[in-house]
């Protein structure tokens, strides 16, 4: 297999703002997320623009609407490096 090197990371991201890519992809509004997860609708939209922060349990809660990790939400940024195997 040949040598590969990874994408550059092109654009930061918020949190607010993995919340709100998230939800826009499965094309869910901002109230039908909030009927699903029984967040106020004025929560998620704090959250997307970050007034408000997310924490662990709401993560929890629209990770599972939106069907991904909580991690990625909480940790839109995170980077991995790579280790080798010996």
């Amino acid at each position: 297999m040949k040598e590969f090197r990874p994408a550059k990371k092109r654009v930061e991201v918020s949190v607010g703002e993995s919340v709100r890519i998230l939800r826009e992809l499965q094309e869910l509004s901002q109230s039908q997320l909030s009927k699903l997860t029984e967040i106020p609708q004025a929560t998620i939209s704090a959250i997307e623009n970050g007034r408000v922060n997310l924490g662990v349990e709401r993560a929890k809660v629209l990770a599972r609407a939106l069907k991904c990790h909580p991690a990625v939400l909480v940790f839109p940024g995170w980077e991995v490096s790579q280790e080798r195997a010996a």
